[in-house]
């Protein structure tokens, strides 16, 4: 034991404690734990979980609840724009005085909304002609590519397209095809912290959870601790660089590709002393599901 304490793998919390392991030595546990895969069984009973869930958020939200049920901790999923959303299709639907509603359908399955008022008359023929033009030559196309060749359309091929490029022109400065791109985080059972003894005192346990209810936040500790590649499970013991409060806590996540231009990332935030190989069996399945989407 003394040896042990001497290598920093085992401490004393205060006079009167036992002797309790330290980050050094939950680090050193989880590089021996063996991989091995679910059940099918379980599998299946997490996959039921996801079969009424159609676009991203609604993924991002089961997958949070999951996680926070099964591993009796904080789950977190998150959608992250990356370099540009994919488009799936745009419609067109005329309203009074000279509007127009400007649907914009991306692989992601959400739909983007833009009423824009025009200084001249569009008809029902000249809306399905600008759409059946932008779906049948950019369907799948990543948004910042297809402004991209529509800028060049536009200048290069005016002569062969010009009455349908000059109506696409229109729409394009009236803001066709952007979109916001904002990050969706969700996040459950913050409240299965509260009975954990993390050596806190009542101000330190309130920063904690208000740490935890800025989004940001969040967001910022999972940059920091799940840089590795796309897929490659990350798991960190011991967040006080992150913040005070999360000495005694351990991060377990893993980053994942999503269809239509985003990022996900499926994370447990939890106490050092968890069922880590539980888990990790988790958060690696799930992490599969959304990013089967």
């Amino acid at each position: 034991m003394a040896d042990l304490c001497d290598a920093g793998y085992l401490s004393q919390p205060h006079t009167s404690a036992g002797r309790v392991p330290t980050e050094k030595a939950f680090r050193v546990f989880i590089k021996s734990l063996p991989v091995r895969p679910p059940s099918a069984a379980h599998r299946e009973r997490i996959l039921s979980r996801f079969n009424d869930a159609e676009s991203v958020q609604e993924r991002a939200e089961r997958s949070s609840r999951i996680l926070s049920e099964l591993c009796r901790a904080v789950g977190i999923a998150v959608a992250l724009p990356t370099a540009g959303l994919e488009l799936e299709q745009v419609e067109f639907l005329p309203l009074p005085d000279r509007r127009i509603l400007m649907v914009c359908i991306t692989r992601d399955r959400q739909v983007h909304n833009r009423v824009v008022h025009l200084d001249q008359n569009l008809t029902a023929e000249d809306l399905a002609s600008i759409r059946n033009y932008i779906n049948w030559n950019f369907a799948g196309w990543r948004l910042p590519d297809i402004r991209r060749e529509l800028e060049r359309r536009i200048e290069e091929e005016r002569d062969a397209y010009y009455q349908i490029l000059q109506h696409v022109n229109l729409l394009y400065h009236k803001g066709l095809l952007e979109v916001e791109r904002s990050t969706q985080i969700h996040m459950d059972g913050a409240s299965n912290l509260v009975g954990l003894d993390l050596h806190l005192t009542k101000e330190k346990l309130r920063d904690l959870f208000r740490a935890l209810e800025e989004k940001q936040r969040v967001l910022e500790i999972l940059d920091r601790f799940l840089e590795q590649a796309h897929g490659e499970l990350g798991v960190y013991v011991g967040l006080e660089e992150a913040h005070p409060a999360m000495k005694e806590l351990s991060l377990i996540g893993l980053t994942v590709d999503l269809p239509g231009g985003l990022a996900g990332r499926i994370a447990v935030l939890g106490p050092m002393r968890m069922d880590y190989e539980r888990v990790i069996s988790t958060v690696q399945q799930i992490g599969a599901i959304f990013a089967a989407f």
